[in-house]
């Protein structure tokens, strides 16, 4: 990485990401103020060359102007953050959002500060916890001058050409993409693309879940102990009696498959360390993109199945439907005496 107009941030959120952002900035020889809530947080970055302060105000007056200024805290406090930093900034400084707001709320929050003169930017920023080492894919919105202004900022986060080879077809440009990041478009739009991306993750998780589950279960025939007028028989059972390893399936794919990708990677690590994965519950959390897309998917008239189901799929797994399926189970009972088997 190299850039040669360092410049000065001051982050606000010293969680996995945002620590490794200031870290991955100061690499790249630019100066961050850090903020956070937790003392040690904040003593911890400065001992790897940050300036810091778990005071709001003395963070802001730390500052030199123009201020720029990341937000990297979840969505349900950004507003609440908002309106404390409103009377602590001026004309001139940018706000950054990079978590994952609801893009709406971008648009919003750039026409209230804009009587002010003050720039509000939403960067979706992907790369997790690897973000550190491989760099950040930046998805951008905002007003031409203030995103313009932080380009350093942006080129130093993201994780530029790299080892990624380039697109067999495209031409030269004057895009950034092939760098990992772009400015999307107006307030909202980085958020906008990002919201997309994570219901396009949704639909990817639950499709290389289900397979493997698929594989899991490929010897579903050498178990057909109990065969009642409750329980659909199995036609071929000679058609499922494989024991095939699924960790051993998901590294083999890592390696030349179609569908190789880091999620498939993670997969992998994740059978290595809990070849069971008796390490986790199945219990999986959505953060509200995924909802968002849905919501966008309808708005647009854009068919969304895949990344619909993902969604409720994660609902189901929290055991949300469970009052649908007593309803079923009472419904079943009633039309035709049906009884409930015991869960295994």
């Amino acid at each position: 990485m190299a850039t040669d107009k360092p410049m000065q941030l001051g982050m606000i959120g010293l969680g996995r990401m945002g620590a490794n952002l200031v870290r991955r900035l100061m690499r790249d020889g630019h100066h961050c103020v850090v903020y956070d809530i937790s003392a040690d947080a904040v003593k911890e970055l400065e001992g790897e060359g940050a300036k810091g302060s778990t005071d709001l105000a003395t963070f802001v007056n730390m500052l030199e102007t123009p201020r720029n200024i990341w937000l990297m805290i979840p969505a349900g406090i950004v507003e609440k953050t908002l309106d404390q930093l409103k009377p602590l900034v001026a004309a001139g400084d940018t706000i950054i959002d990079g978590g994952n707001s609801y893009y709406r709320d971008d648009i919003l929050r750039s026409k209230g500060l804009k009587p002010d003169g003050i720039n509000w930017v939403d960067c979706g920023t992907s790369g997790g916890i690897w973000g550190l080492d491989r760099g950040y894919c930046l998805m951008i919105g905002g007003d031409d001058e203030p995103v313009e202004r932080l380009d350093p900022i942006w080129k130093s986060i993201a994780p530029g050409k790299g080892m990624v080879p380039p697109t067999p077809s495209l031409d030269d440009s004057q895009s950034t993409a092939d760098q990992g990041y772009l400015h999307c478009g107006p307030p909202g739009a980085g958020h906008f693309v990002k919201m997309v991306h994570n219901g396009i993750e949704y639909g990817m998780m639950a499709a290389i879940a289900e397979g493997l589950s698929i594989i899991q279960h490929a010897d579903v025939g050498e178990h057909q102990d109990e065969i009642d007028a409750e329980t659909t028989p199995l036609r071929d059972p000679w058609a499922y009696m494989y024991n095939i390893n699924v960790a051993d399936v998901a590294e083999v794919w890592r390696r030349g498959s179609v569908i190789s990708s880091w999620l498939i990677d993670l997969t992998a690590d994740a059978f290595a360390k809990s070849p069971d994965l008796s390490d986790y519950s199945g219990r999986v959390s959505d953060s509200g993109e995924g909802r968002w897309t849905v919501e966008a998917a309808i708005d647009t008239g854009v068919p969304a199945p895949v990344i619909s189901s993902a969604l409720y799929e994660r609902f189901e797994s929290r055991g949300d439907g469970k009052f649908t399926g007593q309803v079923l189970s009472a419904m079943r009972s009633g039309f035709g005496g049906h009884q409930e088997k015991k869960a295994d």
